[in-house]
């Protein structure tokens, strides 16, 4: 008895394409981004982290120099 051919085990390898496809995506993103992209990947995150704490660190900085300020009067 013949089996159809949709059961029979498909040669195609999904896991490997899909790798592969996504090194040469990643490869291509990479040149695509040029030497610099760590630096400002880095910076990006340091900028989203300090971002929130701006305001905060604004009025530290402002409170600290007017109890300085109020030290010397």
């Amino acid at each position: 008895m013949s089996t159809p051919q949709s059961l029979t085990h498909s040669q195609i390898d999904f896991v490997n394409n899909d790798f592969e496809a996504l090194a040469s995506h990643m490869r291509h993103c990479a040149r695509a981004h040029g030497r610099w992209f760590p630096v400002r990947s880095h910076m990006q995150r340091v900028r989203a982290l300090l971002a929130g704490r701006i305001v905060t660190m604004a009025c530290v900085a402002v409170a600290l120099v007017g109890m300085g300020l109020f030290a010397l009067a």
